[in-house]
């Protein structure tokens, strides 16, 4: 077997043990290549049948045209159930407050909108496509992750994994979050998507847009981002490594327009995937400390 029919197996496992020991599961769809990649594990794993769980995904407001309008046509595509909570919903409820400035981003607000999401629904396990390559904090999360009543990790309170035997019992109130590809890194994902061919949203690919230079980093002209005199704007060739919140999910500068430029592009880089996420630069432990309250 290829290598990548092994990580492929061991992640259907996991989608269908999410299937056998849950009563009511989610996927969390953020419309990005990973969370595609699970979509597509998932018709592996259920089809002819349906998916038994929705995909959920959590809007900020600020995502970026493209990775919506996939969303859409995907999920249309499939036939299966999305559900959307919006974090603009969590602002008019006054339940989070929308940070104000140059660099504000609604992206940490998520966190509040998936809880009530999760909450609201009744999900006792949430499917995500994080991967232990990405960040450190995420390194540290089992492939079945519990969260106590409040939705929050405690990276403390980790189950033993192993064998490949994941122990799902939560008591009431507590979820789980799911890894199935947490084993995988940012080449396998892209290496799998070539040899699936599995279609995309136009931003990872290079295309010319309108772009600002900021902390070091390029960031989509989009009118979401607080763009001021000392701005310079500007078009170039460029393609999105991650998708996120457009205030802070910075481009690189590239002309990899196919997958195999792409591939090639990922082997020599020497920034990590994640190091285009401004959101994980506030400080050491950003990530960590976003994960215990509750982020994905």
């Amino acid at each position: 077997m290829d290598y990548l029919d092994h990580l492929e197996a061991e992640a259907i496992y996991i989608l269908r043990e999410v299937a056998g020991q849950f009563e009511n599961p989610a996927l969390l769809f953020s419309g990005g290549k990973d969370s595609i990649t699970l979509v597509h594990l998932a018709k592996k794993a259920f089809r002819p049948g349906k998916f038994p769980f929705p995909l959920v995904h959590i809007d900020t407001g600020h995502n970026f045209p493209e990775t919506i309008a996939f969303r859409d046509w995907l999920v249309e595509h499939l036939g299966e159930k999305l559900i959307v909570g919006y974090v603009q919903d969590s602002i008019d409820q006054g339940k989070v407050i929308e940070p104000k400035g140059k660099n504000a981003s609604r992206n940490a607000l998520q966190t509040v909108t998936l809880l009530d999401t999760i909450e609201k629904y009744g999900f006792d396990a949430c499917i995500g496509g994080a991967r232990r390559d990405e960040e450190k904090a995420r390194a540290k999360e089992r492939i079945f992750s519990v969260r106590d009543e409040f939705g929050q990790w405690d990276p403390k309170r980790q189950r033993p994994e192993l064998w490949n035997i994941f122990n799902g019992k939560i008591n009431k109130g507590e979820n789980v979050r799911v890894f199935p590809i947490s084993n995988w890194t940012e080449l396998d994902v892209w290496n799998y998507i070539k040899r699936e061919n599995i279609a995309l949203p136009s931003i990872y690919f290079s295309h010319e847009r309108e772009v600002v230079w900021r902390n070091g980093q390029w960031l989509a002209a989009a009118p979401c981002l607080h763009i001021d005199e000392e701005d310079v704007v500007e078009r170039r060739y460029v393609r999105f490594r991650t998708v996120g919140d457009m205030t802070c999910t910075a481009a690189v500068s590239s002309e990899a327009s196919e997958l195999d430029d792409i591939i090639a592009e990922i082997k020599v880089s020497t920034m990590s995937e994640r190091g285009a996420r401004m959101d994980d630069k506030v400080s050491e432990a950003a990530m960590e400390e976003r994960k215990k309250q509750g982020y994905f």
